[in-house]
């Protein structure tokens, strides 16, 4: 009975200690590697070893990861308050960078994003906020990679996603919007109007010239009226009533 404690020391211990010096790193994390307190090397995925109680393991997530950038209340170049919020997409390339040169740098990707969202959007007036999300966006992330490349990690993309305006601020772009299709609608039926015009003095140009082509047209017009059954008057002139005139001067010389 005096043996197994014996057989828990020999055997049950060095196993346990040979166990602790096997660490397994899923896909998608690296390892730093900690020797009494320094950093020495970092881990791929797969099976790794390290040094009993003189090494620690710490693991780093190297996917990409998607970070909210909270709702930032800016004024445009043209003095419009607006709240703006958006996304930052992004990954860890350098680990002992990310993790032993800066202090949380999930806290200071997003100090850096809203101040970058606030500056660009100061910047620019609302119409190009409005129309032209995808270059600010890109503005935004040359500013905040260029301070991401000193923490290790590398600014895939940022989005911004709403932009919120004041209800009477709406108001007035609805009106805006309105006026103009109201203009483009004047501007294209006065175009139709002169076309049509340019080819009604051609059209009369062409039946001044052939003869009998006004009697026909004429008809053609009296057929086109019988067409509808409402009640109607017509009252029909000879085509040289109007020439009456002249033609009784001709007569008399």
């Amino acid at each position: 009975m005096e043996l197994i404690p014996l057989i828990l020391i020999f055997f049950i211990v060095p196993l346990v200690i040979l166990l602790s010096t096997i660490k397994i790193i899923a896909e998608g994390y690296q390892g730093l590697v900690l020797t009494l307190g320094k950093y020495s090397r970092t881990l791929n995925p797969g099976i790794n070893f390290i040094i009993p109680f003189f090494e620690s393991l710490q693991k780093v997530d190297i996917r990409e990861q998607v970070m909210d950038i909270p709702t930032q209340e800016a004024i445009t170049l043209d003095n419009v308050s607006c709240m703006v919020d958006g996304i930052v997409r992004f990954k860890v390339v350098n680990p002992s960078v990310a993790i032993f040169k800066v202090q949380n740098y999930n806290h200071q990707i997003a100090a850096k994003s809203q101040t970058a969202l606030r500056d660009i959007i100061g910047s620019v007036d609302l119409d190009d906020l409005l129309s032209k999300r995808t270059q600010i966006a890109e503005q935004i992330k040359k500013i905040v990679d260029s301070a991401a490349e000193n923490w290790g990690v590398d600014i895939a993309a940022i989005e911004v996603q709403n932009i919120e305006i004041p209800a009477d601020m709406k108001r007035a772009m609805a009106q805006q919007a309105e006026a103009e299709r109201d203009r483009k609608a004047r501007v294209i039926k006065a175009e139709g109007e002169k076309e049509a015009s340019i080819k009604l003095a051609e059209a009369a140009t062409v039946l001044s010239r052939a003869q009998g082509a006004l009697a026909l047209r004429t008809l053609q017009t009296l057929k086109e009226i019988s067409a509808d059954p409402s009640e109607k008057i017509i009252v029909t002139v000879p085509g040289d009533f109007f020439n009456l005139g002249n033609i009784i001067n001709r007569e008399k010389k």
